[in-house]
């Protein structure tokens, strides 16, 4: 089957968070299975500052934006067995970062028509065309509202839109149908593409595409309700027959305590006890923390507002004052990371702080810690829960979205299965009492040993989630 994922980011090139993991471990997975696997991502600048991988030209074509003709240049390379074209463009791509620019709607807007164009160019005819959040997710439109090249470029092509992220919706004025997609303004005004009196590229998506596909089944049921579809719910429900929950995996072979190169040294669920307590101790040292008995507790995420922070920063206090350890690893907003660098101050040798992001440091933390705290307001699926539990550190978590899919909960009772603490109600109260319960599960070794084992021992590889997205591209060109 021939497969072309197309999204904002993907990894080994680029990356600013979940996405670009899963854009790349799902086409690896699929090319081991023994798929045609193509992904299309913009050639940033912030790829080529770091490039040590060759590249072929493959196209150079014109780009028709209403009145604007943008050029890009597109590249040829491999990785892992999966063929990357890269679309340049110095006017939309080389501003040193991904996102956050006036014109995001324009940028990506020109990198879809290019996908388009590109996929033409090279006549790929693919089964399945993947696109991913909003700023790919106009591609299924702007395809098959082309009727001449649906039926000479795309005639047997499916389209699946997955959403990662609902809270961003590719907001734009109406007239972007045409002035950026080149779209008749009648597709706004018949309600395909308008969305709270406004154009969106990512119901636009949900409307074109064949299927619809999220991060985990809980977020999928979420999505279908007015407290958690963020708007889109009664979209989702006239599509809920083409709409399912597949819960995102992780590369094994990345996070992988027994040969981590990042973590002070390596064990697996036979030695797990050990190895943990060296790499708690050189976390410790890091951090210049004291107090090796004391309960680590720890974060790598982005310190913005869905993590939970207006619900973790009262309670630090008290949590340090019952006997925790506490290390976050993230940067974001700026009130909540002075926010942490005033905790930091007030309870020097108890917190550790690194505003940004280190890889190497990550892995250490995942290693050294005894439990990840993650309480997210909302979380599609969540990564960093199942790389805690596969370094044998419970996470600690709002049941939301992936996050109630991929931990069972530890209720005093069954150690034998729970490998993670939990609570629902989104309140400082309860995360408290949720984490004061795992601290005090700390000091029951034999438990917190099954724990740890628990956690190593789940499965949460990207087979699995393969294996599901094979079956929905199979149904799609079965029909």
């Amino acid at each position: 089957m021939k497969i072309v994922m197309i999204a904002s980011e993907a990894r080994p090139f680029c990356k600013t968070g979940g996405l670009a993991d899963v854009v790349y471990s799902l086409s690896k997975e699929l090319a081991i299975m023994g798929e045609d696997v193509s992904v299309i991502i913009p050639y940033y600048d912030v790829i080529k500052s770091k490039q040590n991988f060759e590249v072929k030209k493959v196209a150079s074509f014109d780009v028709r934006m209403s009145w604007r003709k943008p050029q890009p240049n597109v590249y040829v390379t491999y990785a892992d067995g999966i063929r990357y074209y890269l679309i340049e463009n110095q006017q939309y791509f080389e501003r040193g970062h991904l996102y956050g620019d006036g014109d995001d709607g324009e940028r990506f807007a020109f990198f879809a028509l290019a996908a388009k164009q590109l996929m033409i160019q090279l006549k790929m005819k693919p089964d399945i065309i993947s696109v991913h959040d909003w700023q790919t997710a106009m591609i299924p439109a702007i395809i098959k509202e082309d009727k001449v090249a649906v039926k000479k470029y795309f005639p047997k092509t499916y389209f699946t839109l997955t959403i990662h992220n609902p809270a961003f919706q590719g907001m734009m004025d109406g007239d972007a149908v045409g002035n950026l997609f080149n779209l008749p303004y009648s597709l706004y005004e018949c309600g395909n593409l308008r969305f709270k009196d406004r154009f969106s590229t990512l119901k636009g998506g949900i409307v074109y595409a064949d299927k619809i596909v999220t991060v985990s089944p809980t977020h999928h049921d979420e999505l279908l309700t007015p407290y958690g579809g963020m708007g889109l719910d009664s979209i989702l429900r006239l599509r809920e027959w083409d709409f399912c929950g597949v819960l995102n995996g992780i590369d094994y072979l990345e996070f992988n305590p027994s040969d981590d190169k990042y973590i002070a040294q390596n064990y697996d669920v036979n030695n797990c006890v050990e190895g943990k307590k060296e790499n708690k101790k050189a976390l410790m040292e890091r951090f210049n923390l004291t107090g090796e008995n004391r309960p680590l507790i720890s974060m790598v995420t982005r310190i913005t507002w869905q993590k939970g922070f207006d619900i973790i920063l009262p309670e630090i206090d008290e949590l340090i004052e019952k006997g925790a350890n506490i290390v976050m690893l993230g940067s974001g907003e700026y009130n909540y990371e002075q926010a942490w660098e005033q905790l930091l101050r007030r309870h020097p040798g108890r917190i550790g702080i690194y505003i940004g992001y280190s890889d190497p440091l990550a892995h250490l933390v995942y290693a050294g810690s005894d439990y990840f705290l993650m309480p997210s307001l909302f979380e599609p699926c969540g990564l960093g829960q199942m790389i805690a539990q596969r370094y044998g550190t419970p996470p600690i978590v709002r049941l939301t979205g992936g996050l109630a899919d991929s931990v069972i909960c530890y209720d005093g009772k069954n150690y034998k299965t729970a490998n993670g603490f939990g609570f629902a109600e989104y309140s400082g109260f309860e995360l408290l009492k949720c984490t004061l319960f795992a601290m005090d599960t700390f000091k029951k070794e034999a438990k917190r040993v099954a724990l740890i084992k628990n956690s190593m021992n789940t499965n949460n590889t990207w087979r699995k989630s393969a294996e599901s997205y094979l079956g929905i591209f199979k149904e799609l060109t079965a029909r």
